[in-house]
């Protein structure tokens, strides 16, 4: 008869364990998929081979590694490994934390803290770590998915150091299947495509990996399975989107370029990938519009009707039909010529104007509906255009005591082809007209 105390390798006395946490690794050289950081010429690896290391902020998305490496660290450099979530934990809980960190240092022991979603925390909370990190009470490990320039102080983010993990890819997901296929002890029941379609599904997610795994592990079938009838089984991960988050600006950020980009395709995608996410139609039909302005400009006037009329059919069909009008526009930003000379202009007038704002109209362009005013000079000289050969008197109409400035050049592409044509005319007739 077993001892009762006796228990299966894969589990502990209180019950199974995940294989998540089974697989999590023991040595920072077991990590997959963040050589780039952990290598011998990585930043960490770095600091490890020199014996200093320093506060870090590990940035990066669910699934590739903050916690484990942040423990994996404390053991590296002997230090107690101390976890807290700024989710959970208040002022108070931290003085508890920070007390049992200066014991722990009286008694010759340092503290790695590590804090979950550090950017959870607010400005105040943030600067409590300070002096705790200075004296080198703690070293302060924390975690974040959202960016930590935006999200961090900068009095923190100058005593710590970022790290950027990636997501995995797909052979990195897939060295993490097969370490999960020899903890389970058998290949997972899964033809070539399924297999292929679950690592799509974890969407560079480890964890998210490992608990589809486990699910499949569990499923009894006496032959593989294919891509459908994995499918039927399993629903697939929802997308990764926060839509006042980070990466909802890293994806108009990467709409916005492929469009600048001339790349219909990619523009497509982009803008696909935050309709999946649950974007805002009209956050876009309003961004991509704004694209028509600053990116196209007079090299194709018509670029911002589309862009109107599209946002316009959006809010007479609803969705999703009225997307179609919206992918339409991005098809057609995307390959209509490229100016923005006249955003360039624009942002150069309104900085000359902050720095001159305080120099008046030269005279001969006021007005003067009264006798003193004339008196005055004002509106002496005016020639009006109508009256002068070709219809343009040539006259300078900026402040006298300012340089006049160029700051519109339209380039040789699409309409602004023609613009260019228009401003070098009038160049050659002003420069005949104050020349006579």
């Amino acid at each position: 008869m077993a001892d009762l105390f006796d228990t299966p390798a894969n589990k502990t006395p209180d019950g199974p364990r995940p294989l998540a946490d089974r697989l999590r690794p023991k040595a920072l050289s077991e990590v997959i998929g963040q050589g780039q950081v952990l290598s011998p010429d990585g930043p960490l690896g770095s600091m490890l081979a020199a014996g200093s290391m320093s506060s870090l902020v590990l940035w990066g998305p669910p699934g590739v590694g903050k916690t484990t490496i942040a423990r994996l660290l404390a053991d590296e450099t002997d230090l107690n490994f101390v976890q807290i979530s700024a989710i959970f934990t208040g002022v108070p809980d931290l003085r508890k934390v920070f007390e049992a960190a200066k014991l722990r240092r009286q008694n010759g022991k340092g503290t790695l803290l590590f804090v979950d979603e550090i950017h959870r925390f607010n400005k105040a909370q943030q600067d409590g770590f300070l002096p705790y990190m200075e004296d080198g009470t703690i070293l302060l490990v924390g975690a974040t998915t959202e960016n930590p320039s935006f999200e961090l102080n900068a009095a923190l983010l100058s005593r710590a150091q970022v790290i950027v993990l990636e997501r995995l890819n797909l052979v990195d997901l897939e060295r993490l299947a097969q370490r999960a296929e020899q903890d389970l002890g058998r290949a997972l029941p899964l033809k070539g495509e399924a297999r292929e379609a679950l690592l799509d599904m974890a969407d560079g997610d480890g964890r998210a990996l490992l608990n589809l795994i486990e699910q499949v592990a569990a499923w009894k079938t006496d032959t593989p399975l294919t891509r459908d009838q994995l499918a039927q089984r399993l629903m697939r991960r929802a997308v990764k989107y926060d839509k006042s988050g980070d990466e909802h600006y890293n994806l108009i950020s990467a709409l916005h370029k492929s469009v600048r980009g001339s790349d219909p395709d990619a523009a497509l995608y982009w803008f696909a990938r935050m309709l999946e996410g649950g974007e805002d139609p009209r956050f876009l039909a309003r961004r991509i519009t704004r694209m028509a302005v600053e990116d196209i400009g007079l090299a194709d006037p018509q670029a911002q009707e589309v862009c109107l009329q599209s946002w316009q059919t959006y809010e007479r069909l609803g969705s999703p039909e009225g997307e179609l009008a919206l992918a339409q526009a991005v098809v057609y930003l995307a390959l209509a010529p490229k100016s923005n000379a006249v955003y360039t202009a624009y942002k150069a007038a309104r900085a000359a104007a902050r720095e001159t704002g305080s120099h008046p109209p030269p005279k001969h362009i006021l007005n003067a509906p009264t006798r003193m005013m004339k008196d005055l000079g004002f509106g002496a000289g005016y020639a009006y255009d109508h009256d002068a050969e070709d219809g343009f008197s040539g006259q300078d109409y900026f402040p006298e005591s300012m340089k006049r400035p160029v700051w519109y050049l339209p380039p040789e592409r699409g309409f602004e082809r023609e613009l260019k044509k228009r401003v070098d005319y009038f160049a050659k007739l002003r420069a005949k007209r104050q020349g006579d």
